[in-house]
């Protein structure tokens, strides 16, 4: 199991490009649909709280992988149907403080 979740990791690309027009819609995504159950202001609700210090320990390949693959038994859904892997590190980025 650990062999595969490694290979996933490759897979992502290194760096999360995407454009300043898509960056702007992932933000309100996550503002808006990640909110809704992580809290306006992401110190949780009905999911974790996402906010910078919470995420400071969280690595942005297994957070991207989240993002893309949802937490099974949870709440959490996939969004690999709509996301890129390059938007969902950016994502990761975004929560983490680190988007440029």
């Amino acid at each position: 199991m650990r062999s595969l979740a490694a290979l996933m990791l490759l897979a992502l690309p290194a760096v999360a490009e995407v454009s300043p027009n898509r960056a702007v819609e992932l933000e309100h995504l996550v503002l808006q649909d990640c909110g809704s159950c992580h809290g306006l202001t992401m110190k949780g609700g009905l999911g974790r709280p996402l906010t910078r210090e919470a995420l400071a320990e969280a690595d942005r390949d297994t957070l991207a992988l989240i993002v893309l693959d949802g937490l099974p038994g949870t709440a959490m859904p996939p969004w690999r149907p709509l996301l890129t892997e390059a938007e969902a590190l950016w994502i990761a980025d975004y929560l983490k403080g680190e988007t440029p």
